[in-house]
C-alpha cells in the first residue's frame, strides 16, 4: 500500500479543547463510563489501577502556565489509575518559558506521549498545540472555557440525582471560563442558566448565543435574587481569577452576588451548591453556605479525577462512537 494511502487512512485524533468537540452522545458515554469505573473502585487503594487496565503503557504529558492542585492532582491519579502514566512541564522548568514556538513543543511532545494536557492563559496556544501535535490534546483550563471542569460538575448533577435536560442553574458573579462552558453544556444538554452578573462582567455572547440557539433558555440579569429563585443548581466562582488586575473595582461591583443563606434559600429546597475551587469563603461564597448540606463541592473535586478518566478514553477511542 502506498504511503499517502495509509496516511488517508489513519484515524482522526480526537482533540477536548471544548466540550463540542466530542458532542452529546460522547459526553453522555463519559458520564456513565465515570460512574461505572468510580462505583467499581469503590473501597481501593487510590492508586490501584482499574481491573481493566485500558491505559496500560501510555503517557500523558502535562503543561502547566497556570497553577493547579485538582487539575494536576486529577489528570496525574486518573492516568494511574488508568493502568498509564504522567508527566509534567511547567514554564519555568521546559523550554517553553525560554521562548521555544508551541508548534515545536507540539511536535517533540507527539513523539515522546501518547497524549498532551495544557493549563494556560490563552486559548490560542491550546489551539496551535492541538494543530501542530499528532496526538490529543486535553484543554486543562484557558481563558476561553473550562470543559473538563464542566464533565465533572455535569457527573456531580446527575449524581444527586438531578436530570440535565429542563434543569434550572443559576450562576452567581463573573462570567468567566467556567460559566463559558456551562452555556456550552447547556446548548448540548438543554438545560436553561439563569446568569446573574454585573454590569461590564458578562460572558462571551458567542456562548450565550450557542447555547440559546441549542435550545437552552439563558437569561442575563444585574439581580442576584431573580438569578437563583427557584434554581435547581446555584453555581459561582472566584471572583478574581489568577493574573487578572483592577481587583477593588472589581470585588465592589460583585458584592451583591455573594451566594449566602439568603440566596440558597430562593433556590428548589433540594438545590445544590456547586464551586470548582479554590474557594474564598467570605467573597464570592458565606462560610454558611459552603459548609452545609447543600454544598457538594468537595464530591465535584473528587469527580475531577473521575471525569478526566472518561475524557482519557474518549481521547483514545475507548469510549463514545
Amino acid at each position: 500500500m502506498a504511503g499517502g494511502d495509509a496516511l488517508d487512512l489513519a484515524p482522526a485524533v480526537r482533540n477536548f479543547l471544548d466540550l463540542s468537540d466530542a458532542g452529546g452522545d460522547a459526553i453522555a458515554a463519559m458520564l456513565a463510563d465515570a460512574q461505572d469505573r468510580k462505583a467499581a473502585r469503590r473501597g481501593w487503594p487510590k492508586g490501584q489501577p482499574d481491573s481493566d487496565s485500558p491505559l496500560a503503557g501510555h503517557v500523558l504529558g502535562m503543561i502547566f502556565e497556570k497553577n493547579s492542585t485538582r487539575t494536576r492532582v486529577s489528570f496525574d491519579m486518573g492516568m494511574r489509575q488508568l493502568g498509564g502514566s504522567a508527566l509534567i512541564l511547567d514554564s519555568g522548568t521546559s523550554q517553553l518559558g525560554r521562548g521555544e514556538s508551541i508548534a515545536d513543543t507540539a511536535r517533540v511532545l507527539s513523539r515522546m506521549v501518547d497524549a498532551i494536557m495544557i493549563r494556560t492563559d490563552d486559548h490560542a496556544k491550546a489551539e496551535e498545540l492541538a494543530h501542530h501535535a499528532h496526538v490529543p490534546v486535553i484543554n486543562g483550563l484557558t481563558d476561553r472555557s473550562h470543559p473538563c471542569q464542566i464533565v465533572a460538575d455535569l457527573l456531580t448533577m446527575v449524581e444527586h440525582g438531578k436530570a440535565l435536560p429542563g434543569l434550572e442553574v443559576a450562576w452567581l458573579g463573573d462570567g468567566n471560563n467556567v460559566l463559558h462552558s456551562i452555556l456550552e453544556a447547556a446548548s448540548i444538554f438543554k438545560f436553561n442558566v439563569r446568569v446573574g452578573v454585573p454590569h461590564g462582567y458578562e460572558p462571551e455572547s458567542e456562548f450565550v448565543d450557542m447555547a440559546r440557539k441549542g435550545g437552552a433558555n439563558v437569561t442575563l440579569t444585574r439581580d442576584a435574587a431573580e438569578a437563583a429563585r427557584g434554581a435547581d443548581i446555584i453555581v459561582t466562582d472566584t471572583w478574581i481569577s489568577m493574573g487578572q488586575e483592577h481587583a477593588e473595582a472589581k470585588l465592589a461591583a460583585m458584592e451583591p452576588f455573594r451566594v449566602d443563606s439568603a440566596l440558597m434559600a430562593l433556590a428548589k429546597p433540594d438545590a445544590k451548591f456547586l464551586h470548582c475551587l479554590p474557594a474564598h469563603v467570605g467573597d464570592e461564597v458565606t462560610g454558611e453556605v459552603f459548609e452545609s448540606a447543600q454544598s457538594v463541592v468537595f464530591d465535584e473535586a473528587e469527580n475531577r479525577i473521575h471525569a478526566q478518566k472518561s475524557i482519557l478514553l474518549w481521547c483514545f477511542g475507548k469510549i463514545g462512537a
